[in-house]
């Protein structure tokens, strides 16, 4: 009968009982949660590098300013199911193509441009922080593995910094930039 109930309840329904039994529960039952939750993205490649080309339009409003397309909002969903699971080193690697494909774009202060990059760089630091509990849970397989996730990351947001530089534009990974330079594996 339960199975019933899950193929036939609705998405907000299903959430909210996932929460309230989440939240009523033995942290035990949240740990059991999230690692089924990890060997499922696992199963359906969900850490997969997805193809980042074209999750910007460079120049498409009418002001020149780049703007974000549907196609990145699915792969921030994706990210942050990765990380919400406790799978950081995962969604890291993720948003360093994301922040890679910045470069050579040009946004207008409190566009709608600069506003997704704000929320990108949250969740970099939402990303990282999964990744230091990813850390010392010892779920970390591969640490040069990690380090190299790390390094690809910090290497885009340097390189999205010195675009940005270029152009005299706001730089929208600020709180990714302080959290990864003093950051060690």
């Amino acid at each position: 009968m339960v199975d019933t109930f899950i193929a036939n309840a609705n998405l907000e329904d299903l959430r909210a009982i996932v929460r309230g039994l989440l939240a009523t529960s033995p942290p035990s039952v949240a740990s059991a949660f999230t690692a089924a939750a990890r060997q499922r993205l696992v199963r359906v490649k969900a850490t997969d590098i997805p193809d980042t080309t074209d999750i910007f339009v460079a120049g498409s409003t009418d002001n020149g300013a780049s703007a974000p397309t549907e196609k990145l909002d699915g792969i921030l969903v994706r990210i942050r199911t990765l990380y919400g699971s406790g799978m950081g080193f995962a969604s890291l690697k993720i948003l360093a193509r994301v922040v890679s494909a910045t470069v050579g774009l040009r946004w207008k202060e409190d566009g709608a441009m600069e506003d997704t990059l704000a929320i990108i760089d949250a969740d970099i630091s939402q990303a990282i922080q999964s990744a230091k509990e990813e850390i010392d849970s010892n779920r970390v397989e591969d640490f040069q593995e990690a380090r190299e996730v790390i390094h690809e990351l910090r290497t885009a947001v340097n390189d999205s910094q010195m675009d940005v530089k270029k152009w005299d534009g706001g730089f929208p990974f600020e709180r990714a930039a302080a959290s990864l330079e003093y950051w060690r594996v």
